[in-house]
């Protein structure tokens, strides 16, 4: 389940389906990883195909990431059988 966020963007999306701060044009690609992120129990749920499913490193607590479009992704760290700090971003 989705714990908490680091993105207000994101947090919007998720909670009203909308969001000013996110290009409209993802909102279906974030929305897809977003319902996927808040069912699994483990990291590793996260690998599907055009996700790009990965962990980041150099990180204290462990972060992933999923490939959203372009250089943006969504990352997020897990604790507890829960995502916490799921934010938006361009990391590279």
């Amino acid at each position: 389940m989705i714990e908490s966020f680091a993105h207000k963007g994101l947090a919007a999306l998720w909670n009203t389906g909308r969001s000013a701060k996110i290009d409209s044009k993802l909102h279906e690609r974030i929305l897809r990883r977003l319902d996927r992120l808040d069912a699994i129990e483990r990291p590793e749920e996260m690998n599907l195909p055009g996700f790009d499913f990965h962990r980041l490193q150099g990180f204290k607590p462990t972060r992933y990431t999923v490939h959203v479009n372009g250089p943006w992704c969504i990352t997020f760290a897990f604790e507890n059988g829960n995502a916490v700090d799921v934010d938006f971003e361009q990391y590279h």
